[in-house]
């Protein structure tokens, strides 16, 4: 029963990978650009959260819709004040701006918060769990994992059947073609970022409820966004939670193998993806 909890762990994880990676994944898909301040504003959001919570004497879960407000406002500024120059640029400007922009986010949260770790109180969340025979399941990681599904369903069903979406999906296929036809790629480009944003707060925010968090903390999330993004398929929402289960259940695995192996684990499947398809696309360039 150790290897199956190890699995049910892997998968609930894999929920919060997806989180963490479905707005990394809109933004390449609308854009073509990699958010290097990705990771970082997810742990902006948190503080966000932690600062509302705190303040206003609400639980975290009561504070996080409107953190997701805020946040989301800022990802349509940053895009239109700071993203949408770079974009003008060719592809390697966007990349140096938002890991500058990840810097910054870095340096002000260290010198507001300083470098001690906080967490978020989730309640009787925090370590309530189901039991099953011997498969233990912990609500908080159910939850997580619902989230998730609505998240990324919803996503899905506003590209697909509302206007303003597939005003966003015939913008990341040709801008200037959808110029032609009267969309404001710029608006597209800016609600995109903002629901990015938005989405990656939430995922920050569950981060904290699950371990602890730092100024810091933001590139290694950034990281496993981006390994699950590359494993589930990169522009794909749904891509996105498989990618996530996959790189989840190979770190929880290797944690069982050796505890110090978990993060080798999902790197080790990360890579053997990309030896994978690259082969594959080799062997379709061959003939």
């Amino acid at each position: 029963m150790i290897w199956v909890n190890a699995l049910v762990a892997g998968v609930l994880l894999g929920g919060l990978y997806a989180l963490f990676a479905c707005g990394l994944s809109l933004m390449y898909g609308v854009m073509g650009i990699i958010n290097l301040a990705h990771g970082d504003l997810a742990v902006l959001g948190a503080y966000l959260v932690f600062v509302l919570s705190s303040a206003l004497g609400i639980p975290p879960f009561v504070a996080l819709p409107g953190a997701v407000i805020l946040m989301g406002g800022l990802g349509y500024i940053l895009q239109r004040t700071m993203l949408e120059r770079s974009l003008k640029a060719g592809p390697l400007v966007p990349l140096l701006t938002t890991f500058g922009l990840a810097i910054v986010i870095q340096n002000l949260l260290l010198q507001i918060f300083t470098s001690d770790s906080r967490s978020l109180d989730a309640g009787a969340l925090t370590t309530a769990s189901i039991q099953i025979t011997e498969i233990t399941i912990p609500l908080l990681g159910i939850v997580i994992f619902l989230v998730a599904i609505c998240l990324l369903g919803g996503l899905q069903l506003f590209l697909a059947r509302t206007s303003l979406g597939r005003s966003m999906q015939a913008t990341a296929q040709d801008s200037d073609t959808a110029e032609l036809i009267g969309i404001d790629s710029k608006q597209m480009y800016a609600l995109a970022t903002a629901i990015a944003v938005g989405t990656v707060t939430i995922a920050g925010t569950f981060f904290a409820m699950r371990s602890s968090f730092g100024p810091l903390s933001g590139p290694s999330q950034l990281i496993f966004a981006f390994e699950t993004v590359v494993i589930g398929g990169i522009g794909s929402l749904w891509g996105t939670l498989v990618g996530g289960i996959v790189l989840g259940v190979a770190q929880t695995v290797g944690a069982q193998i050796n505890p110090q192996s978990s993060i080798l684990a999902g790197n080790l499947v990360f890579l053997t993806v990309l030896i994978v398809r690259n082969s594959r696309a080799f062997g379709r360039a061959g003939r």
